[in-house]
C-alpha cells in the first residue's frame, strides 16, 4: 500500500540540558516520511524547501527510499527554520525563533501519480491546505491527520470542517482539552470523535497514548527511557510508524490499530535517543520489532 506524507520541512536549531544541534534535518513530513518508510514502499513526499536545503536533507530522504517528485524546490527562497530550547523536563520547551520562509505560502500541489495513494498523513499544517490536499485526492482508504494548538485558537471553524473527511486524528493531550473544551480526556476524545474521525490518538508523551473509537479504548504506555537527547520529532515519527503499519498490514480491525499505536510508539522512542532525524537514520527491522516485542511486556501480565 502507497503512503502520502504532506507537511512541512524544516532546518532546526535544538538545545536540550544534554546537548544541542545547529540546522538539524527537520519538520513534519521529514519525521512522518522517515518512520513510515521502515514499514511500507513507497512513501511519497509533498513539501517545500528553498535553495538553501541542503545536499545532505535530499540525501537522508533518499536514502529511505522516500519519493520526493512532490517537493517544491523554492531555489530563490530560504526553507522554513525553528529554533528552541528545551528545560529539564523536556515536556517544556522554548521557542527562540520561528521563520516560515518559502513555508508561508506552501501550496500543496499533489502529483498526478499521488493521487491514488491508499493511505494520507497530513501533518500539522494550516487545516485550509489539509482540506486542499483531500480535494486532490482520488477517495484514500484511510486519511490521518494531525493538529496543533495554533491551528485549534487560530482557525477552529476551518480544522472542525477538515476533520469531517478525517478517520484518525492523532494529537497531544493539551490540543485534544483545547479542541474539546473538555479537561478529562475519555470524555475530550468522545467529543473530538463527534467532530468526524471515527478513531482519536491523544499521545501523552512520557506518560504514553490513548486511542478511543466508539467501542475500544486503549491505552499504551511509554517505552522506559535511560537517554532522552531530543524529544523534537516524537511525535511525527510517532504518526509515521502508525501509518506505515497500518499501510504495511492494510488491516483496520481494532487490533492491528492497537499494533499500530505500539509500532508507533516505537518509531518514536529510537527518534528521541539521537538530535534530529538520526534515530531514524539506520534502524533495522529487527530493531524495531525487539523493541515493539519490549513494550508488549511492559504491560503483560498474568491473571
Amino acid at each position: 500500500m502507497s503512503v502520502l506524507v504532506v507537511g512541512s520541512l524544516a532546518l532546526d536549531s535544538i538545545e536540550t540540558p544534554f546537548g544541542s544541534a545547529k540546522d538539524a534535518l527537520g519538520g513534519s513530513a521529514v519525521y512522518i516520511a522517515a518512520a513510515a518508510s521502515y514499514f511500507v514502499n513507497p512513501v511519497r513526499l509533498v513539501g517545500v524547501v528553498g535553495g538553501d536545503f541542503p545536499s545532505n536533507g535530499l540525501a537522508f530522504l533518499e536514502e529511505r527510499k522516500i519519493d520526493v517528485e512532490g517537493l517544491q524546490v523554492i531555489a530563490e527562497g530560504k526553507t522554513f527554520r525553528w529554533s528552541g530550547r528545551y528545560h529539564y523536563d523536556l515536556n517544556e520547551r522554548d521557542s527562540l525563533s520561528t521563520d516560515l520562509n518559502v513555508f508561508e505560502k506552501f501550496d500543496p500541489l499533489i502529483p498526478e501519480g499521488y493521487r491514488k495513494s491508499s493511505f494520507v498523513c497530513l501533518g500539522n499544517i494550516d487545516p485550509v491546505l489539509q482540506r486542499r490536499v483531500l480535494d486532490q485526492m482520488e477517495k484514500p482508504r484511510v486519511v490521518i491527520c494531525d493538529t496543533m494548538n495554533y491551528w485549534i485558537e487560530r482557525k477552529k471553524k476551518e480544522l472542525q470542517d477538515t476533520l469531517r473527511f478525517i478517520k484518525i486524528l492523532i494529537l497531544n493531550d493539551s490540543e485534544a482539552r483545547l479542541l474539546s473544551r473538555e479537561p478529562n480526556l475519555i470524555r475530550a476524545g468522545r467529543v473530538i470523535r463527534s467532530m468526524g474521525p471515527s478513531v482519536v490518538i491523544i499521545k501523552k508523551g512520557e506518560h504514553g497514548a490513548l486511542m478511543m473509537t466508539d467501542t475500544l479504548t486503549f491505552s499504551a504506555p511509554a517505552y522506559p527511557m535511560e537517554n532522552i537527547f531530543d524529544p523534537t520529532g516524537a511525535g511525527d515519527s510517532f504518526a509515521g510508524g502508525f501509518t506505515g503499519w497500518l499501510a504495511r498490514s492494510d488491516d483496520l480491525s481494532e487490533p492491528n490499530l492497537k499494533r499500530a499505536v505500539i509500532y508507533g510508539s516505537a518509531l518514536a522512542s529510537f527518534c528521541v535517543e539521537k538530535f534530529g532525524v538520526e534515530g531514524l537514520r539506520d534502524l533495522t527491522y529487527l530493531q524495531i520489532q525487539d523493541r515493539y516485542r519490549e513494550f508488549r511486556e511492559l504491560s503483560r501480565f498474568e491473571d
